[in-house]
């Protein structure tokens, strides 16, 4: 029997310290300057983040050619530790190829590298296999984003 999900793993250095990093995740402004991959942005209106275990991250993407094709966000905190770790899920619904319902976890660690920088590994599923790589090419781009935002 072959698995027909997978969990995503990605590991990205950003040349910021993991306190920036960290904030480029939890604080409300600055993830709507960055987050969704290049050709859709979030705007600030639609952000809504309470950091705390059981608290809540709701967002909305939108299309930058077709403000009509939206992308919500809408997830809530599992485990908190500042500056290391964040880990929410999100029951997913609307999302071709996902059941309505189908939960989705997302775990964020923040390690300290030489230099300032901050090693970011990002575990996010499972998905259909399909879907993994759509889902690392958007963190990817979106990541570019996150690049451009710390580097000011």
């Amino acid at each position: 029997m072959t698995d027909t999900t997978k969990e995503l793993v990605m590991t990205r250095v950003f040349d910021a310290p993991r306190e920036l990093v960290w904030r480029a995740f939890t604080d409300p402004d600055q993830f709507a300057a960055w987050f969704g991959p290049v050709g859709w942005s979030v705007p600030r209106d639609t952000v809504d983040f309470d950091v705390r275990i059981g608290g809540h991250q709701r967002f909305t993407m939108v299309n930058d050619e077709d403000p009509s094709m939206t992308s919500p966000g809408d997830g809530a905190f599992a485990e908190i530790v500042e500056n290391e770790l964040l880990v929410g899920y999100e029951e997913v619904k609307g999302i071709p190829g996902l059941p309505d319902g189908t939960r989705l976890t997302l775990r964020l660690e923040f390690h300290d590298e030489p230099g300032g920088k901050t090693r970011l590994v990002l575990r996010q599923g499972p998905f259909p296999v399909e879907m993994a790589g759509q889902a690392e090419q958007g963190w990817g781009s979106s990541f570019t984003k996150l690049d451009a935002l710390l580097a000011r």
